[in-house]
């Protein structure tokens, strides 16, 4: 883990404690962090972390106070933290189940929420408990016991369904017309990757990972390795090839 990143986490796992008191029963590092894929410039810092008891409002609204960027600079390009309760982790349910979200950085647009119903559905609900599911596996542990320990997976039906679910609101997401490089349509190639690796082999890869090991026998392999460099400052793939390819493992999904 870098220097700036690990300072940050231990900047910010002491504000929520100093918030949260003994109410706060870990806290865990999740996405690129978690996954060994953090890239500057490019990856959030998304944390994880775990209560005992659902926080009371006003504590919720203090804890993002504190943590938000003018109040903490995130060395990345935002902070993407969620405040679960340990029962719900623990739980395997696919419903988002947060008690705080809270989104922050210097080029990521601010947001607050402290309940799920007010996530607009349109954002996405499946995030959460595939993000769950990536830190049971590859969760760093920042404070409790092993993330192992305290998330569970979804059920598999639940955790394909949510899967297909990611795919379709890939798909619904506008694209440039024509064939011109359609910036983020690499990650659009690369999520469908790593679903389908999950899907497939039962592990979560980050998503250039995902990529590279889609590719070694895909028929679109120069179109994914187009979205790994990509990733590293290349250009992007068109939007109507990755829309292609999503099609294809999203078919591969709903049929396999």
């Amino acid at each position: 883990m870098r220097d700036d990143v690990r300072d940050y986490l231990t900047d910010l796992l002491r504000r929520a404690r100093n918030v949260l008191g003994d109410e706060l029963v870990g806290a865990y590092a999740a996405g690129s962090v978690g996954l060994g894929a953090y890239q500057p410039g490019r990856s959030d810092v998304d944390v994880a972390l775990l209560v005992a008891r659902p926080p009371a409002v006003a504590a919720k609204r203090v804890l993002v106070d504190r943590l938000r960027h003018e109040a903490l600079p995130c060395p990345a390009r935002g902070l993407e933290l969620v405040v679960y309760r340990r029962d719900v982790a623990a739980s395997g349910t696919a419903e988002p189940g947060f008690e705080v979200e809270l989104n922050t950085g210097a080029t990521m647009p601010f947001r607050a929420t402290y309940d799920p119903a007010d996530r607009p559905a349109a954002d996405g609900r499946f995030w959460y408990a595939l993000d769950r599911s990536i830190l049971r596996q590859s969760g760093r542990t920042l404070l409790g016991p092993p993330a192992a320990e305290v998330f569970a997976d979804p059920a598999p039906a639940a955790l394909r369904g949510l899967l297909v679910d990611a795919l379709r609101w890939w798909l619904a997401r506008p694209t440039p017309p024509g064939d011109a490089p359609a910036p983020g349509a690499e990650d659009a190639v690369l999520g469908a990757c790593r679903a389908l690796v999950r899907a497939r082999d039962g592990i979560w890869l980050s998503k250039s990972d995902a990529g590279l090991r889609v590719a070694a026998d895909d028929p679109d392999a120069a179109l994914i390795r187009a979205s790994v460099d990509a990733r590293r400052g290349g250009p992007p793939p068109s939007g109507p090839a990755a829309r292609a390819f999503q099609r294809r493992v999203l078919t591969q999904l709903t049929t396999g």
